[in-house]
């Protein structure tokens, strides 16, 4: 589900040409998805999904990668204000989904690329048109396959010992 803004018109100074420019309000229309993401990542060449805080710029590049909206005019995502760039913050928070987990994923260590999460979709045979999912959603779903795809744990012995206990009471009271 995409996200559509309206940004306001400005007037700013730029000082790379030393003139004042001025946008007209527009209205765009945002995907967060892997798509963007690997678009963002061919651009910037370092991994997108990280701790590691991202300029302003590399934040308003990776806006442009999320725009579906065509011939946006460059100077648009520079008239983005606070409640602007908040509901972009909002919408990549969510989690797009109904899905939760009950025990607390184990923190990854290891670094998240773009083409570690295609990888993960082929091994779950994920099509590739999930690529324009809301990332958060199609996460989910990547681990949900995960989940689903692992042997079922082995009992303990202590829980082998607890059930054969009951299972042998059980058996016990019905020869009475």
């Amino acid at each position: 589900m995409p996200l559509r803004l309206t940004i306001p018109a400005l007037e700013f100074w730029d000082y790379e040409k030393q003139e004042f420019v001025t946008t007209k309000e527009k209205t765009i229309t945002l995907e967060h998805s892997l798509y963007s993401v690997s678009k963002w990542e061919s651009k910037h060449h370092k991994p997108f999904i990280s701790k590691d805080p991202k300029t302003d710029e590399e934040v308003r590049d990776y806006i442009r990668c999320m725009t579906i909206t065509q011939n946006v005019d460059p100077n648009v995502y520079y008239a983005l204000g606070k409640e602007e760039i908040s509901k972009i913050n909002e919408y990549i928070n969510d989690s797009m989904t109904a899905t939760w987990f009950s025990n607390k994923p184990k923190p990854n260590r290891s670094i998240i690329t773009s083409e570690i999460i295609y990888y993960q979709m082929i091994q779950a045979g994920v099509p590739f048109e999930c690529e324009k999912w809301h990332l958060n959603r199609l996460l989910t779903l990547l681990r949900v396959c995960g989940e689903k795809s692992q042997p079922p744990k082995k009992m303990s012995k202590k829980a082998i010992y607890e059930q054969n206990a009951a299972l042998n009471r059980q058996r016990r009271k019905m020869k009475k």
